[in-house]
């Protein structure tokens, strides 16, 4: 018998380099380019539109209490708008009064003010400039005197002083005196353009209450008319948890401000209610903004308390209120993740301040949120999760392959236990394992693996499963929870928020002692590159429900060498194959040589579950085996059924249905 070619390793193949932007990546570039300029120049147009947008989020909740109260949409959206402007408006005097108040004031303050810059100036801190300036001195005094032996014998004569000049003749400018249209001017002018920017920001928003269905259906035609029933769902439920969450901000916040007024009133900073309303504001800014708003009544409380407990204890105020509401009150409140980055929150808050100002460091996580949402439900907008969400870039299958590529076991074996805890181990194998598995099987099969990198993807992958052998393969119990992330899609959980459940193996302590034996069950591996380790796992899974196995590469079974094969005890066989393409000749051929050698049951796991063998009947028919299954889990309960008497053994030509798929019974993967 003449030996078979010897199988090639894969081909040193270069990846091509990309190639030159097309027309769309232009035409993408040039829109984003001309967004953020709109955005930059038409500040006063776009800025009252999106402060609107966020206050009809937060509005929406009482409009629809008042609908259920039977009043009309009209009259909800006047009344709801009419309590926001009563409460801005409110807001605002009680900031004009504090802040004349305080103007008022400032000068009893200057006494303590002087007296502890003085007091600061005769202690260290005020001698420090002093000492640094005579240091200075003297160290260029030595830098700049020559050596003693090289000084000059006799001293020069001095020169004659330089006569003085006299300088210019000061000149003193008075302006005339402003008239009283100009005086109008000067005061007006400041106070109308915020007031005229609120006008337009309560008309934008009546409009948006007014007709948020008309604008719900347009955006929906806009972006998502190819699949209008999950569209309209994910619309209305984005719409909903976005305002929950602003208004419980808005509360929060509010909170915060209130307690942070009382606490400055019971210290005695002035002005207490002014600090509140700025703390509450603060607090919308990321991370830094209830320190930013502890800065100003500190400095206050110092220039009022002619000592330092006043400011010590205003700073205590915000040392111990914000990490208390930060990480005790807020995850209590929310119950749920913003979904958002914390690298994106930074980067929002620093790109709207550069484009709006103030007013956009204070609106930069809502407005981002709402990106973020919307990448989440348009597809075409999907870029904007990506790179805002928190949601992983990478599917823990591509993560498990690119930590395969990079050789690195132990981050595999980390992120496996991880998943682990969640799941049982044939449902992290079926899920995420042998989908990394198919992905580096496909690059090898194109040819853009090497050698090293294919060498690489093995010792990982064997490393993980040797590491995994001492899991049990038992389903952890659900731990079902509320908490989800404002930005996240509909379909991300079941409607019936029940936990998902998992069918659960078939009771193997009844297995009989042969199947117990080693290499009763023979998992022979495909003639792809990997699929010896699909098969690896497929024996590991097995022996832990009882079954002796023994591993066989595929190069044990060919015309060669399957002679040779020891199949003393064997009571079934398992072929893995991560792909096969094309008319599977060889799997016909080598299922007949396996009848030949020994009468058992044979079972292929064609693991791509949409491979074309297990959609063809007559193909199935053709190829000899008796089970054909898409899943490890389906290849356990197969091998269950057959060990323990619970199926009758079907003969080859009549080639049973393939085992039903439990994709849909598995735990889901995070998202």
């Amino acid at each position: 018998m003449r030996p078979g070619p010897p199988s090639m390793p894969p081909s040193e193949t270069e990846i091509e380099p990309p190639g030159v932007p097309g027309l769309s990546g232009l035409m993408t570039l040039a829109v984003g380019v001309v967004v953020l300029a709109a955005l930059y120049v038409g500040q006063d147009v776009f800025l009252p539109v999106v402060l609107a947008i966020l206050l009809a989020f937060v509005l929406a909740p009482f409009v629809e209490v008042l609908r259920r109260w039977r009043l009309g949409r009209v009259p909800s959206v006047i009344i709801a708008v009419l309590v926001a402007l009563g409460i801005i408006v409110s807001l605002g005097a009680i900031i004009g009064f504090q802040l004349a108040g305080l103007a008022s004031d400032l000068p009893r303050y200057q006494t303590t003010i002087e007296t502890k810059v003085g007091s600061l100036r005769e202690g260290t801190l005020g001698k420090l400039p002093s000492l640094l300036k005579d240091f200075g001195r003297r160290f260029d005094r030595a830098v700049a005197e020559p050596p003693p032996e090289q000084a000059p014998a006799s001293p020069t004569p001095a020169a004659p002083p330089a006569p003085q000049e006299t300088g210019p003749l000061p000149v003193e400018v008075h302006e005339p005196e402003p008239t009283p249209a100009q005086m109008v001017r000067d005061v007006l002018l400041p106070v109308l353009e915020p007031l005229a920017t609120m006008g337009i920001v309560f008309v934008v928003l009546v409009f948006i209450l007014m007709q948020r269905e008309d604008l719900r259906d347009r955006m929906i035609r806009l972006f998502g008319a190819s699949d209008l029933h999950r569209t309209t769902v994910a619309m209305d439920d984005a719409a909903r948890r976005l305002s929950r969450y602003f208004l419980m901000q808005l509360a929060l916040n509010a909170s915060f401000g209130i307690v942070a007024g009382i606490g400055l009133w019971l210290i005695g900073v002035p002005s207490p209610v002014l600090w509140g309303v700025f703390a509450a504001l603060m607090r919308f800014v990321p991370y830094i903004g209830s320190f930013l708003a502890a800065v100003p009544p500190i400095l206050l409380a110092a220039a009022v308390d002619p000592g330092w407990s006043m400011a010590l204890m205003t700073l205590a105020l915000f040392l111990i209120g914000e990490p208390l509401m930060g990480h005790v009150v807020e995850p209590v409140v929310y119950g749920q993740s913003t979904g958002l980055s914390p690298f994106s929150v930074v980067i929002s808050a620093i790109f709207w301040t550069w484009l709006w100002g103030p007013v956009g460091l204070l609106i930069a996580t809502p407005l981002t949120l709402c990106l973020v949402v919307l990448g989440r439900h348009v597809e075409r907008l999907e870029f904007l999760d990506v790179l805002l969400g928190d949601r992983p870039a990478l599917t823990p299958a591509e993560n498990l392959y690119q930590r395969m590529l990079a050789g690195d076991p132990d981050e595999a074996l980390e992120s496996a236990e991880l998943l682990l805890k969640e799941r049982s181990l044939t449902s992290y194998y079926d899920e995420v394992a042998l989908k990394g598995l198919q992905l580096a099987a496909n690059d090898a099969t194109r040819g853009v693996l090497t050698q090293r990198q294919l060498d690489q993807v093995k010792d990982v992958i064997r490393a993980l499963v040797q590491d995994l052998g001492g899991h049990e393969d038992v389903e952890p119990h659900p731990t079902e929870t509320e908490d989800e992330p404002v930005a996240s899609p509909v379909s991300e959980k079941p409607a019936n928020k029940e936990p998902a459940v998992t069918k659960p193996m078939p009771q193997d302590r009844n297995i009989p002692e042969a199947w117990r034996a080693e290499g009763a069950i023979l998992c022979i591996a495909g003639r792809g590159p990997l699929d010896e380790a699909a098969s690896e796992m497929l024996a590991q899974l097995l022996s832990k429900h009882g079954f002796g196995t023994r591993v066989v590469p595929h190069s044990a079974v060919s015309r060669r060498e399957i002679f040779n094969l020891d199949m003393t005890g064997m009571q079934m066989v398992c072929i893995s194959y991560l792909e096969i393409s094309g008319t599977p000749a060889h799997l016909r051929y080598l299922l007949r040589r396996l009848k030949q050698k020994a009468k058992a049951p044979a079972l292929v796991g064609l693991w791509p579950a949409e491979d074309a063998v297990l959609k063809n009947e007559t193909m199935r028919a053709t190829l000899g085996a008796n089970y054909y299954v898409s899943s490890l889990r389906d290849a356990v309960v197969q091998c269950l059924k057959v060990a323990c008497g619970g199926e009758k053994l079907p003969e080859a030509a009549n080639t049973p249905a393939v085992e039903e798929t439990t994709a849909a019974k598995r735990l889901p993967l995070p998202a």
